[in-house]
């Protein structure tokens, strides 16, 4: 909240650090900061540590710490968020109705994640964790492989999504210069304002993508527990 009060421009380090943003760089050439070091790092920091309660501790223990983790990152979210005094640059004010109110409430800030982010997404992830423990079959099973390799699936689901929106685009009739160019200062953003789908049918997408992205993960599952040699290969 303080970064919209500065009169001077924001450094390159504060922007590879802590923002996202776009800097000219000259000749027609720009640099797109679109993931700020310190905010992601961090919550994949967390994330390894968070391991050692897997490898170290015995269920019991191990569900509770979960469990109240997770509940005092919720209420911590809440309290924050219902002041508006910090955790996040997005303030919010009551709307005409209670279900725009909750919309404007919610709407907190994902890149970078602040902290409301990170409490309201990270909390009630931390509680499913603790009560999934005797969880059995196959959806156990198939979501336990995107589990074991979730940065692989990031990274590939990035490109897959992203290819599938450039040809949905330019099947409009969109050009490739004008993808190029971008929306609200955007460069490469292949979407045009006033186009899309319903919900229904993103969450449809959002569903074949992670079934189709199954047989690349569990591949990629079995080939890194073949290779435990390949030490760089658990941090992917």
């Amino acid at each position: 909240m303080a970064e919209a009060n500065r009169q001077t421009p924001v450094p390159l380090w504060w922007n590879l650090l802590h923002q996202v943003t776009i800097k000219p760089l000259g000749g027609g050439h720009s640099l797109f900061i679109l993931y700020p070091f310190l905010p992601w790092a961090g919550l994949m920091m967390l994330g390894y540590c968070y391991g050692k309660f897997f490898t170290t501790m015995e269920a019991p223990q191990r569900n509770r710490i979960l469990l109240w983790t997770g509940v005092g990152a919720i209420i911590l979210f809440f309290v924050l968020r219902f002041t508006n005094f910090y955790g996040d640059p997005r303030r919010w004010q009551e709307q005409a109705t209670g279900m725009k109110t909750l919309f404007v409430f919610m709407n907190i800030q994902k890149y970078p994640p602040s902290l409301l982010f990170l409490c309201a997404t990270i909390g009630p992830m931390l509680i499913v964790l603790s009560l999934l423990k005797n969880v059995r079959g196959w959806f156990a099973r198939f979501a336990a492989v995107f589990g074991r390799v979730p940065l692989f699936y990031f990274i590939v689901h990035f490109f897959v999504v992203h290819i599938a929106q450039i040809i949905t685009y330019l099947s409009r009739g969109h050009t490739v210069a004008e993808g190029m160019k971008g929306v609200e200062g955007l460069p490469f953003k292949f979407a045009a304002p006033g186009e899309g789908y319903s919900l229904g049918m993103v969450y449809l997408i959002w569903i074949a993508v992670v079934i189709g992205m199954y047989p690349l993960c569990k591949w990629y599952d079995r080939y890194k527990t073949n290779h435990k040699d390949k030490k760089w290969l658990s941090y992917l």
